[in-house]
């Protein structure tokens, strides 16, 4: 089974007919065909961080990206060291 994508002004249009029409989550979740749950955390979503919310395909929020990067980073500095522990233990035995 596929999972189904909505589009960022459907989610808007969604949290809009739950927020400002009055409509409950159930009936507009029955009406759009989404579930409930799905409906409930876009109008919690849309509530934390309106400008923000729903970034779309691959498009990250600026603070995610940044801890991408830094985990990537991490990455990488820790496989440097495992590198340089490698060699300045291979050295000290060369040395002795």
């Amino acid at each position: 089974m596929q999972r189904r994508k909505f589009s960022r002004e459907f989610k808007v249009e969604a949290v809009k007919l739950v927020r400002e029409r009055g409509v409950s989550v159930a009936q507009a979740g029955r009406d759009l065909g989404v579930h409930e749950n799905v409906l409930r955390k876009w109008v919690k979503e849309f509530g934390s961080d309106s400008q923000q919310a729903f970034p779309g395909h691959g498009q990250m929020k600026p603070e995610q990206l940044e801890i991408e990067r830094l985990r990537r980073e991490v990455t990488k500095l820790k496989a440097e060291r495992d590198i340089l522990k490698k060699a300045a233990a291979y050295f000290a035995k060369e040395a002795t």
